[in-house]
């Protein structure tokens, strides 16, 4: 049986590891459910939410050209409609919240702005480090005894 993107499948939990769990699917082929795809809140932990031998379904969401397989717990559970219409919506750069966008101009500083700042600083920084480092050393071209 060939293995499609989009497929639901069952399959058992072979091992785990801290970025996520290896699934054995039919045939012996295994794919790798990462710990992003494993519920829909954050895992912390791999082995609270899954354990060696259990049994779940997976979506197969990729598949790459090496054979590698990549699948999703949290993406296989059908929600229903009015659940996922609950959820915030996302902004225009993907996020769910923090900070609402704002197009560059308009009371931001550009890019140079922020460059010959931090240069600025950068360079005066620099300058009382060496002053206060010299000073203690003996400086360039001091005279040891």
């Amino acid at each position: 049986m060939a293995i499609e993107v989009g497929s639901k499948l069952e399959g058992k939990v072979t091992g785990i590891t801290h970025f996520g769990a290896f699934v054995d699917l039919s045939g012996g082929v295994t794919g790798l459910v990462h710990i992003s795809e494993i519920a829909d809140s954050y895992v912390k932990d791999v082995h609270e939410h899954l354990k060696i031998n259990d049994v779940v379904t997976v979506k197969v969401i990729n598949v790459d050209k090496d054979g590698k397989i990549g699948l999703s717990i949290r993406q296989a559970v059908d929600k229903p409609p009015e659940l996922q219409q609950q959820q915030p919506p996302r902004g225009p750069r993907g996020d769910r919240g923090g900070r609402p966008f704002k197009p560059s101009g308009a009371g931001r500083a550009t890019f140079d702005d922020k460059l010959s700042r931090f240069l600025k600083d950068s360079e005066e920084r620099l300058t009382s480090y060496k002053k206060n480092t010299e000073s203690k050393r003996g400086g360039r071209g001091g005279r040891r005894s």
